[in-house]
């Protein structure tokens, strides 16, 4: 059925399915149905309406993947309103910046993040802060938030006054250079792009899916949030993203979309226990996987699989992979989806070779998210997929890919020149990715285009391709970060990942600290063969001829990694020049295989 506005998807999913349970936390901590959540919402409404939000405000929230959310989130919509989640790295400065742009009059959040939004709310329109887990000075507890509440006030005329053109989000930009910029989406951009992967994927009410992406970002309101309010499907929350292991235990997940870096350190959990077996054991489960992955690939290249590898890849799934999947909790799933970032082809490859089918895909902020992705059973490494229904996609004459269809954003609020730079006369937008299409009609990416390496030759390179090689083969290696900018060769920043280091170190009894684990002699061998392996699969102008190890851990939200894990490469080159710089220093000049 198709729905005009969030809130009448919503109503109808309730009513549909009142006693199922809509969201809860691991191992059923915490569980809300669908009549639950439909009598929260009902009631923050109404309480947020006595506060004075009405149809066009703008609300701010600030919390952890929590139950919570969704109530709040929802309630906001029901009025008519926009909400729009900070990240949680958030600086003061960040924070002030959003409420200031947004002009919002209302935030919602945690105990922990309550300080920060008051030190950031000097100067801007903020006047209430509702705190859904305690009462600290200054703010609304969430559980007296129903005391404002009107008596006249009419939940259902609210919610169908709100028309498809309402503003249904605000998704801050993670601003890899600038301020960001607030993308206005509206609920009849969202809902087409809902609409059109449900009919690509056939989510359904018996689907899981677990929430452990930023709700700041547009991946985890699109696959968690609005797909919920559509399908009725059940969501897992996961608050701390270090229990993203035992949650996938605990859910099984049947859609699993994620950032190529847990997908990278999937792959490595997984080789792990595979590099374990001794003996018999060993030689089988190589078997299997060799087995896997040759069947797979045949299929992944539009090649028929002949009649006695399917039946030895049939004896390999039941003996070992099957057992592979059901270890880490991910034996149910039919649809893996990486995002956000380029990923490797060979890691998807992997994945589909022990049975579990992720592909790439590919959206934005500014196109209500996923945007292109594969068909079921027909996915293509190397590519992001095929446009979803009521997309179309062009190739501009300099290569950038353009976007046209009803899920282009409203625009950047309060920011009509950047918009008409964004979105052209004729409606195209213009996502600054360059890409090329196939015969086939599937997307490739080739990188953003203001990022492009362009060598002292003239040679024009993808910095992301190189990037992703290198981190497809050490586990590790938590970012790359290619240099050639208008240089004779390549040379790439190496920062090591803090989790994997944690979980090598005491095997190998390496320290823990970054800087001295960046000189160690163990540490720069494993990452001068992961650069040599990557070297093997770039052209040789690709190729990385030296690198240094960064001599500390980089976070999320940071000067140097927006909280999406995108690369900020402005600051990285003024910070890291000095170690840049070593890399081309005469004295140690060399063009040939890949050195420290």
């Amino acid at each position: 059925m198709t729905h005009s506005t969030f809130p009448e998807a919503f109503q109808a999913t309730i009513k549909r399915r009142p006693d199922a349970v809509a969201i809860r936390t691991v191992g059923d901590a915490t569980t809300l149905t669908f009549a639950q959540w439909g009598e929260q919402v009902r009631e923050i409404a109404a309480g947020l309406a006595g506060i004075g939000v009405s149809r066009g405000d703008k609300v701010a929230i600030m919390m952890t993947n929590r139950p919570e959310f969704y109530p709040v989130d929802v309630a906001a919509q029901h009025l008519g309103a926009a909400s729009f989640s900070m990240y949680n790295t958030s600086s003061p400065e960040q924070i002030h910046y959003c409420l200031a742009d947004s002009g919002a009059k209302v935030a919602i959040a945690e105990e922990q993040f309550v300080p920060l939004i008051q030190k950031a709310k000097a100067g801007t329109d903020l006047e209430y802060v509702i705190c859904i887990d305690g009462s600290p000075d200054g703010t609304i507890p969430l559980s007296g938030l129903s005391a404002f509440a009107a008596d006249d006030f009419d939940f259902d005329a609210a919610w169908r006054a709100v028309e498809p053109d309402d503003v249904l989000t605000l998704i801050y930009t993670s601003g890899t250079t600038g301020d960001p910029k607030g993308v206005q989406l509206t609920h009849a951009s969202e809902m087409a792009v809902v609409e059109a992967t449900q009919s690509l994927f056939q989510l359904s009410h018996t689907d899981r899916i677990l929430s452990f992406l930023p709700t700041a970002h547009i991946a985890d309101r699109w696959s968690a949030m609005y797909q919920l309010i559509v399908a009725g499907n059940q969501v897992t929350t996961v608050a701390d993203r270090t229990q993203f292991a035992a949650a996938l235990a605990d859910v099984r997940p049947t859609i699993l979309g994620a950032v190529p870096q847990v997908w990278q350190k999937l792959k490595a959990a997984i080789e792990a226990k595979l590099a374990s077996e001794s003996g018999v054991k060993a030689l089988l489960a190589n078997w299997a996987v060799a087995t896997g992955r040759a069947a797979s690939d045949a299929r992944l290249d539009g090649k028929s699989v002949n009649p006695i590898l399917a039946v030895q890849e049939a004896v390999a799934d039941k003996l070992v992979l099957s057992k592979i999947r059901a270890a880490i909790g991910v034996d149910q799933v039919s649809l893996g989806l990486s995002g956000a970032a380029p990923i490797s082809a060979d890691v998807l490859r992997f994945f589909n070779g022990i049975g579990i089918p992720v592909s790439d895909a590919w959206g934005l902020s500014e196109t209500s998210g996923l945007i292109t992705m594969s068909p079921k059973g027909a996915v293509r490494p190397g590519t992001v997929g095929k446009p979803i229904d009521g997309v179309t996609l062009r190739i501009a004459d300099d290569g950038e890919v353009l976007v046209h269809g009803s899920a282009i954003m409203k625009g950047y609020l309060n920011k009509p020149e950047q918009t008409a730079e964004a979105i052209d006369a004729d409606g195209w937008f213009h996502t600054g990715d360059i890409g090329e299409l196939t015969s086939e009609g599937y997307l490739k990416i080739v990188d953003r285009k203001k990022e492009l390496i362009i060598s002292a030759g003239g040679k024009n390179m993808s910095p992301a391709n190189i990037e992703s090689w290198v981190k497809a083969f050490s586990p590790l290696i938590g970012q790359a970060v290619a240099i050639g900018n208008d240089r004779k060769y390549n040379t790439a920043l190496i920062v090591l990942d803090k989790d994997a280091i944690a979980s090598f170190a005491p095997s190998a009894s390496l320290p823990l600290e970054a800087d001295a684990l960046s000189e160690h002699d163990a540490v720069q061998a494993l990452v001068s063969k992961a650069i040599d392996d990557a070297n093997a699969k770039l052209s040789r102008v690709e190729q990385i001829k030296k690198f240094r190890i960064v001599p500390e851990y980089w976070e999320p939200g940071s000067d140097v990694l927006t909280p999406t894990m995108k690369l900020r490469r402005k600051p990285i080159d003024k910070q890291y020049s000095a170690l840049i710089e070593s890399m081309y220093a005469e004295s140690s000049t060399k063009t040939a295989g890949a050195t420290k």
